[in-house]
């Protein structure tokens, strides 16, 4: 069984959708949207253990310009 997070992104002014974009490309990514609120997005990943999860996030997400904050929540039961 996959692990599932959902992430609250925090994107810069104007960046949303520069952001929104360059999510769509990363592997493991189920579903970017762009929503209101506190958060600009909301994208849902899956990946076959937490630790591929924690590698998409630091050395991938972290690296678009434009993520100003993330938060992650872990799927624990679906």
């Amino acid at each position: 069984m996959a692990t599932r997070a959902y992430i609250l992104i925090e994107t810069a002014v104007g960046e949303t959708n520069a952001v929104s974009n360059a999510l769509k490309e990363m592997p493991m990514m189920k579903a970017v949207d762009t929503v209101t609120g506190p958060f600009d997005i909301i994208a849902v990943v899956e990946a076959d253990d937490l630790s591929s999860i924690g590698d998409l996030i630091s050395d991938g997400m972290h690296g678009i310009s434009g993520i100003v904050k993330t938060i992650t929540c872990l799927s624990v039961r679906s």
